[in-house]
């Protein structure tokens, strides 16, 4: 089976969730005998980073236009998106508003090869741009969607946004974001809190870009609400600042908690795993998201998350109805107070949600789904699978 992974990025700094699942599902996929190669652009790909990808081909498209992931267009540029697609059984198509999708979809149209499309969050019309989503919805986007062999949800609540294409939701198929725990291995919390110049103080942790969408400013509010309730917790972000970390450290100055707020900047590897383990509580306080990756990671490392209700994870309430809260400044903190202050609570939480992680989104477990439905799709096709 060949398989050929479409997403605009793969960048481990500002590629977000769709290129950590992008990567991980194509790992899995050849860790299972599948053949797959990666199409994408050329932002964030080191040669550190690339030694990761045994087994796996990427093909990276010179990047012309960062804010729109717009690839440099020529001919050769065509032709070898062509290649790909013929010589692909089945493609997946990741994310939704970007070029690079447009062109495979019309080079599997003309192939009149299966595809699958996996919007991860993205079709909302949020944030910049959104007349030229319109455009592009107008022009392509609605042809990818409705055309494709199968859909993908990564949460039932993604459902919604098919079904406004012309989907019926009982042709979505939900596979959730997964996690793989051997990348999330105990460190030297001490040695990576001493490298950082951080103390030894109970660490709440942002992890994510310092975006509006992200809600930052609402974690940094709730902190200021209750941080005389917990005088001796320091608030970490930790992520790529996209234009918000001067306004946040501003609030935090005329609050007076600025000695207990700390800005790390990116952190990945084996110093992410070491902050999760070192971390009290992780805290997604998005306004709009699919589904948290980071809750996955730090779950899985024994850490208890709270997360808001728009960020397509209300599985968590199964662990404790107080983990999910609205997406304000007021119910992060009550939630916050809750978990921190009353006397083993958090503790058992973290316990349960450890388990409830290792349980359910192991990548072992999720990729068996998409092989499932792979094998499905080209059965339908004719295609043998090889």
């Amino acid at each position: 089976m060949k398989i050929l992974n479409i997403n605009m990025t793969l960048d481990p700094v500002n590629g977000g969730g769709t290129a950590v699942r992008t990567v991980q599902m194509s790992k899995s996929l050849v860790k299972s005998g599948v053949e797959c190669t990666i199409l994408t652009l050329n932002l964030g790909l080191t040669p550190e980073f690339l030694k990761a990808f045994k087994h796996i081909k990427i093909i990276a498209l010179p990047c012309m236009n960062k804010r729109f992931y717009f690839p440099r267009p020529s001919l050769d540029l065509i032709k070898m998106v062509m290649n790909l697609a013929r010589e692909a059984d089945l493609i997946h198509i990741m994310g939704h508003w970007t070029l690079i999708n447009a062109l495979v979809y019309f080079s599997v149209h003309r192939f009149k090869k299966p595809y699958v499309v996996c919007p991860a969050g993205a079709m909302p019309l949020f944030g910049r741009s959104k007349w030229l989503k319109r455009l592009y919805n107008f022009i392509v986007g609605r042809r990818i969607m409705r055309n494709a062999s199968a859909w993908i949800a990564i949460t039932p609540a993604e459902i919604s946004y098919f079904e406004s294409f012309g989907i019926p939701s009982s042709r979505v198929t939900v596979i959730p974001n997964g996690i793989n725990q051997e990348d999330f291995l105990e460190q030297d919390t001490k040695a990576f809190r001493y490298r950082k110049g951080l103390s030894d103080h109970p660490i709440i942790l942002f992890m994510g870009r310092l975006n509006t969408i992200k809600g930052p400013d609402l974690l940094i509010k709730a902190f200021i609400l209750i941080c005389r309730l917990i005088p001796d917790h320091h608030l970490v972000f930790a992520g790529p600042d996209e234009g918000m970390q001067s306004s946040l450290l501003e609030m935090a100055k005329q609050n007076g908690v600025s000695e207990r707020v700390h800005f790390l900047g990116y952190v990945g590897g084996d110093e992410k795993s070491a902050l999760y383990h070192a971390a009290s509580v992780l805290v997604v306080s998005s306004r709009q998201e699919a589904m948290s990756i980071v809750a996955l990671e730090a779950g899985i490392c024994g850490t208890p998350v709270i997360v808001t209700d728009q960020c397509g994870f209300g599985e968590i309430k199964s662990i404790d109805p107080a983990l999910e809260v609205p997406a304000s400044a007021e119910g992060i903190a009550n939630s916050l107070a809750g978990l921190l202050t009353e006397p083993g609570k958090r503790e058992k939480v973290a316990s349960s949600f450890r388990d409830f992680v290792s349980q359910r989104y192991t990548w072992d477990r999720i990729v068996k789904e998409y092989l499932h439905l792979y094998k499905e799709l080209l059965n339908e096709s004719g295609i043998k699978e090889i």
